[in-house]
């Protein structure tokens, strides 16, 4: 664990004036993430979230980062804060750890927060000890609690090293997954880029095709006209979809940022399985991603279980997932800094059954939409 020693580090409340430098330490950072860019908050801004970004300063240069997301609560006067993917830093400096730990403890007591929330994209063990020494606590998304996607964003996920040439990523493939992604070009599947909003709203359409078949819920279009205007036409993001005989069959949403790339949203028609859209798509995103100059591709969320033989739906995306022969990677988990013991008692015990009931009215819906 090391400590440097020099300027002070200095906590600053940034402004649209420190978008540039935000975003270009965020980029370099080995743990950066597109949740924690100046324009995920601007999307966030967009619903219900306020952003609020704090950074480190030591001679002059940002040092560390976090991307608060403000949400206020039914309690007059209360909020919860949360860093997604974040606070972002070199968690080797105990020094500023210990200075970030610090400066969102002060922040959520001026915001009145009842928590703060964060998830940095980390594996060392380590770390969570020292966030638990810091005054967080688990925010319950443990083994047992969930299938990786039991958190705001996923505890596992599989990545891809994008350093080898092409020809060798497509040979390290399993051999399915090779077939599929040959057979889809061999049948005629297409895969473009989205180009317009129309297109957009040609993935959302395919989006809610997926959500009825998979049993989710779905943003309004709103939040996808809102990902086009900040992410995609900024270049953050890339809409793609997989076309056959003229039809839209498959669309995806990837994220962009640094040497990293973000496989996020996935959506496909109940239509022609048999070609095999969604090889082809993922082959030409890893294509994409490594053109584009990224060393990492990062298919997100998967089964926490990652049991190559069980038969259920998030089992079946580790297997996908892992025919490009990505490695399965578990991070620390959530943790969250309570500021208020009755309050975030309160939250901890209310929020799962909100979740449970928001589920419950979806499946209804489901249901009443069927007869």
């Amino acid at each position: 664990m090391a400590e440097e020693r020099g300027a002070e580090l200095q906590i600053v409340r940034c402004t649209e004036a420190d978008r540039e430098a935000w975003n270009a330490f965020v980029a370099a950072s080995p743990t950066g993430d597109v949740l924690q860019t100046w324009e995920w908050g601007e999307l966030k801004a967009r619903g219900a979230w306020e952003p609020i970004r704090i950074a480190l300063r030591q001679d002059g240069a940002i040092v560390a980062v976090a991307g608060l997301l403000k949400r206020r609560l039914p309690i007059p006067g209360r909020c919860i804060l949360y860093a997604p993917r974040g606070p972002v830093l070199d968690f080797s400096r105990d020094d500023l750890f210990r200075r970030m730990a610090a400066a969102l403890r002060e922040t959520g007591l001026r915001e009145r927060a009842l928590l703060v929330k964060i998830d940095p994209p980390v594996e060392d063990a380590s770390v969570a000890d020292r966030i638990l020494a810091a005054g967080f606590v688990r925010s319950g998304q443990s083994r047992e609690e969930g299938q990786g996607f039991g958190g705001e964003q996923p505890r596992c996920v599989m990545k891809l090293d994008l350093t080898p040439s092409l020809d060798d990523l497509l040979k390290q493939c399993k051999e399915k997954t090779r077939y599929n992604i040959r057979l889809a070009g061999r049948k005629g599947v297409t895969i473009r880029v989205g180009e317009s909003l129309e297109d957009m709203r040609t993935f959302y359409d395919l989006l809610l095709i997926t959500a009825e078949r998979d049993g989710f819920l779905v943003r309004s279009f709103d939040y996808y006209r809102d990902t086009w205007e900040i992410l995609v036409q900024r270049g953050l993001a890339r809409l793609f979809l997989a076309e056959y005989e003229g039809k839209p069959l498959a669309g995806a949403i990837a994220y962009l940022l640094g040497d990293k790339a973000w496989y996020t949203y996935g959506a496909s028609s109940n239509e022609h399985r048999n070609v095999m859209p969604n090889y082809l798509m993922q082959w030409e995103m890893i294509r994409w991603a490594k053109e584009s100059g990224c060393s990492l591709y990062d298919f997100r969320g998967v089964s926490q279980s990652n049991d190559p033989t069980a038969n259920d739906h998030l089992s079946g995306l580790n297997r996908f997932k892992a025919g490009f022969n990505a490695t399965f990677v578990e991070y620390i988990g959530e943790f969250d800094l309570p500021l208020s013991s009755l309050g975030y008692w309160a939250w901890r015990h209310g929020k799962p059954r909100a979740q449970a009931a928001m589920r419950g009215f979806a499946r209804t819906l489901r249901r009443l939409g069927r007869r």
